[in-house]
């Protein structure tokens, strides 16, 4: 992932999991951030999606965290919101007749795989309250 979206949803995570009993407008989290409110809103869909965060509208509407953060690994918040393979994308066409090209994407989906698994192993050991704790 060359962008700022585990970035953007480990903040949203950090900030909520600090405030458990709070419901945080996506304004307010926009300002710890400093981004536009959207672009929380657009990471708060996949968080809710993946059972991170509750919502609740209205004036005194919101969003909180909705398990403890010593329940939530670090690859729950990277799973959430991932949508690249951590190593990029590959070639779509590569040249058939080429004797590299005609078997690279099938060498590469083994190399992308194991790739994927050592990050998701790494980030799975890793607690959202222990990274909320170097904030102490």
């Amino acid at each position: 992932m060359n962008n700022t979206r585990f970035a953007t949803a480990i903040h949203i995570m950090t900030l909520l999991a600090k405030e458990p009993s709070e419901w945080l407008t996506s304004e307010w989290i926009a300002g710890s951030i400093n981004v536009n409110p959207v672009i929380i809103r657009k990471e708060l869909i996949n968080l809710k999606k993946t059972g991170l965060v509750e919502s609740r509208q209205g004036k005194e509407g919101g969003v909180r965290i909705s398990r403890k953060p010593e329940e939530i690994s670090i690859s729950d918040i990277y799973n959430s919101v991932k949508n690249t393979e951590v190593l990029g994308k590959k070639n779509q066409f590569p040249n058939p007749d080429c004797s590299v090209g005609k078997d690279i994407n099938n060498k590469l989906d083994v190399l992308f795989n194991e790739t994927d698994y050592l990050v998701n192993d790494f980030l799975n050991k890793k607690r959202l309250s222990d990274f909320v704790k170097l904030f102490e």
